[in-house]
């Protein structure tokens, strides 16, 4: 029998070393090329300014495991947790913010089975919560803490932040890290251009991952390559720049590794 493909998972190496990890145990054969690099800021007292009027929110929203680890960091000693909530879009992020304190009844998060971990998965659980707060108070803000790339654009998607300000919500936004495309090593490169052509597929969680191997490796030919994308906005963009083949799995590990292990 003719060995079962390699998943090559590119998360940022913290989280790709975990999720490659739990794909090994559920029976797929995995390996790691983190294409996201993560950075803390050059200065981190804007974030200790923001800190203070955290108790003032709603809640907020972390969106990223690296967010809460980073703005956790500068947390004043002392600052009460229990004075707003904490929203995040998936498992790994809730479990950030459990590690760092965050009680569970003060988190909302999709569940772990759930079929997307996305801003619109997050506001089908908070979007009443959001409702009873604006009816009540003349004044309800959120904070949301989040990633910059290299040039200090936000990253991310803002579906939320429009959908909050809809409702009449002030939306506060901070950067917490940096994301980067990685350096990768002469034989990160050559491993590159052999798994775009051996059958190997690319998983992505993010479609900046996809855009790094292309900054980083441009000469990079796609046309026989296999990706996996855990969303479909993920999907299309990676088939607007040609990948060969491209299946979107489940974002939750144990169906995402049956859904892999079922692919022909």
């Amino acid at each position: 029998m003719a060995e079962a493909p390699v998943v090559i998972v590119t998360r940022p190496r913290r989280e790709a070393e975990s999720w490659a990890a739990g794909l090994q145990t559920q029976g797929v054969n995995t390996e790691i090329l983190p294409l996201i690099d993560i950075a803390p800021l050059s200065s981190s007292g804007g974030l200790q300014q923001v800190w203070q009027l955290v108790p003032q929110h709603l809640a907020v929203m972390f969106v990223s495991a690296n967010a809460v680890r980073f703005f956790m960091a500068e947390r004043p000693a002392g600052l009460n947790l229990e004075a707003c909530r904490a929203w995040s879009t998936g498992p790994g992020t809730q479990a950030a913010l459990l590690a760092c304190g965050w009680s569970a009844d003060r988190i909302d998060s999709p569940n772990a089975n759930a079929n997307q971990f996305d801003s619109e998965a997050l506001w089908a659980l908070v979007a009443d919560q959001v409702a009873q707060a604006v009816q009540a108070a003349q004044r309800v803000s959120v904070l949301v803490v989040r990633g910059a790339d290299a040039q200090g654009h936000l990253a991310g998607r803002d579906w939320l932040v429009q959908k909050l300000e809809e409702c009449g919500v002030e939306v506060q936004q901070v950067v917490a890290y940096v994301r980067q495309a990685p350096e990768l090593s002469p034989a990160q490169k050559l491993r590159v251009a052999t798994a775009l052509s051996d059958g190997s597929w690319w998983l992505f969680s993010s479609s900046e991952a996809a855009l790094h191997l292309q900054q980083t490796c441009p000469e990079a030919s796609l046309g026989d390559a296999r990706a996996l994308a855990t969303h479909p906005r993920i999907a299309q963009r990676l088939k607007d720049s040609g990948w060969g083949r491209v299946e979107i799995v489940p974002a939750a590990l144990e169906a995402q590794a049956v859904s892999i292990k079922s692919l022909p």
